[in-house]
């Protein structure tokens, strides 16, 4: 049967049909679809995990067990898992294990455009990027195959524009392998010194096989056309070309990424005039190639920085494409903001109203650096904002807060609390608990009491969690309540010793959250001063020196009426 599938509904058919039992994970765009379209499948057990190691360990015990495994992330996330995929590298698998890994070229939600490719190659563990949908199934069921027969992890990497494309697929049905038996063998399993030195070899001459392998696999393939030009590519890059070129080029398509083939791209260049690869980000394939003696074009054509398209790919080589016109050309900017009730909203005003430094991290609320709130000053990443909101205040710095949110204190946040409580600087925390994963799309979290099969389950409770941190001063605010939160914060922050505040409000989006009727504007008493407009709501607007409101868009969360000081903002 065919079916029309995005991407990584693909990849989670693929999980589902190679008899996968156990799929553990963080939500993390562009990669979150494929965890959540597994959980639909109930012969799988399926988790969110509180972040990428554990969901990586908790596939790999799983794996070990006997059972197929899977855990997914984005990019960034597999930082987090590398501690996990360089070791069980060395330990193997009993039975399969497949990661799949997002990157995200052009970075439309992420803090770096790293290439993962490069995980794959010092891991020393094989690594397939499909470039359409069939792919991403028959990719991810071959994957659970390689693993197995090679006693290893296997990375399947995708791209957002792979991840959220949908094609044809050819759906099949369910085989589930029988489950594999557990052997106690420490020499294999226990990565101590006197263990690990002796699987290194193994893990080189594993790699050695899967060279071997690349050489004649369906995975790669070579697709010859006319010869003056030869083009190397995979992922999605490989569309990109047969976009423009269709068939008229010769084109050898690598699904394999890791180890790449030597044989079939030397063979592959002795057919073809001018040799060019196409890829996106880091000159992987391309540093290969030169490595092999050939005289190949890369990176002096295509930048190392942002996406490819067909229109970029075409210009590259001169060729026409799309009458010459960008499509972007023709739509608005539209930045992202926060939506309309947002809880973060009036903390973030609050915040630059007292101009405290903020040390920032990764979810919705990093918007807050965004005018007109312009409100944080710092963000790397996951938990980033515990940590270097210590070693701020330990470096001297004043009149400084951290924020993260419910999910990201849960996912890495904890242990920097940790050492906040044990070392005692006199830092002050905000947790902002919306009650929900809200930057990718609404996902459970350990902070919620509700798995991701919606069911009641242990919820790890903020306020004890915070005190078993070593932090005796926790204050809960209601971010709405203006006046409220500035007094709490300026007493937080004056006090001696760490302390936490938890800023608790439900996200307007959740539909257990009861809106209230919208607000509408008193024309005869606006005087135009915008003060409602410094919050940046986007249900506010301004016209013809008033203010309006729409109410398609108004929640009534009434942030805005604690502004008006002329009561201009009615129900």
């Amino acid at each position: 049967m065919k079916s029309l599938l995005l991407g990584n509904a693909a990849v989670a058919r693929g999980v589902y049909e190679a008899g996968a039992c156990v799929a553990s994970s963080y939500p993390g765009t562009p990669s979150t679809e494929i965890t959540a379209n597994i959980a639909t499948y109930d012969e799988i057990y399926t988790e969110w995990a509180p972040n990428e190691k554990v969901g990586m360990e908790v596939a790999w015990g799983a794996c070990l067990a006997g059972k197929r495994s899977f855990t997914g992330m984005k990019h960034v996330g597999l930082n987090v898992a590398a501690d996990v995929l360089f070791t069980i590298s060395y330990t193997g698998v009993n039975a399969g294990l497949v990661c799949a890994v997002a990157d995200e070229p052009g970075m439309h939600s992420s803090q770096n455009e790293q290439d993962s490719r490069y995980y794959a190659k010092s891991a020393k563990v094989p690594m397939l990027e499909p470039a359409d949908s069939s792919e991403c199934l028959e990719f991810t069921k071959y994957a659970y195959e390689l693993s197995e027969k090679y006693d290893t992890p296997v990375l399947l990497r995708l791209c957002t524009r792979i991840c959220h494309s949908q094609s044809v697929v050819e759906l099949s049905d369910r085989v589930e392998p029988p489950a594999k038996e557990y052997v106690k063998n420490p020499q294999k399993y226990v990565m101590m010194p006197t263990f690990a030195r002796p699987r290194h070899p193994i893990v080189e001459l594993r790699i050695l096989d899967l060279k071997e392998l690349s050489e004649d696999t369906f995975l790669n393939r070579v697709e010859m056309g006319e010869t003056d030009l030869g083009i190397i590519a995979s992922g999605t890059a490989y569309q990109y070309v047969k976009e423009v070129f269709g068939d008229k080029v010769s084109v050898l398509k690598l699904g394999m990424i890791n180890p790449l083939p030597e044989k079939l791209i030397l063979d592959f260049a002795t057919k073809v005039k001018r040799l060019v690869v196409v890829e996106e980000l880091d000159p992987f394939i391309e540093d290969h190639c030169k490595k092999l003696g050939l005289k190949v074009s890369g990176k002096d054509m295509f930048s190392i920085i942002g996406e490819l398209s067909p229109n970029i790919v075409a210009e590259k080589f001169g060729m026409p494409y799309n009458d010459g016109k960008n499509i972007e050309d023709d739509i608005p900017a539209r930045p992202p903001v926060m939506c309309a009730g947002c809880s973060h909203r009036g903390l973030f005003y609050t915040l630059g109203k007292i101009k405290a430094t903020v040390i920032g991290d990764i979810g919705c609320y990093t918007l807050g650096a965004a005018p007109p709130l312009n409100a944080m000053d710092v963000c790397i990443c996951m938990g980033g904002s515990v940590s270097g909101l210590h070693g701020f205040v330990r470096g001297g710095g004043k009149n400084v807060v951290g924020v993260i949110g419910d999910s990201t204190f849960a996912h890495m946040g904890v242990p920097g609390l940790i050492d906040i409580g044990y070392n005692g600087s006199d830092s002050t925390l905000i947790i902002l608990d919306n009650s929900t994963t809200g930057m990718t799309g609404h996902q459970e979290n350990p902070t919620t009491g509700v798995n991701i099969k919606g069911e009641k389950v242990g919820k790890m409770d903020i306020e004890t969690m915070c005190r078993a941190c070593g932090i005796e001063r926790i204050t809960v605010v209601d971010p709405n309540k203006l006046a409220e939160c500035e007094k709490v914060i300026k007493e937080e922050m004056a006090a001696p010793g760490p302390s936490v505040i938890i800023a608790r409000r439900p996200c307007a989006l959740l539909k257990t959250t009861k809106s209230s009727p919208p607000l509408k504007v008193d024309e005869e008493k606006c005087t135009g001063c915008k003060m409602c407009m410094k919050i940046g709501c986007p249900a506010i607007s301004f016209k013809n020196k008033k203010a309006g409101i729409n109410k398609t868009l108004c929640v009534g969360c009434d942030v805005c009426t604690q502004l008006c000081k002329f009561d201009a903002l009615v129900k």
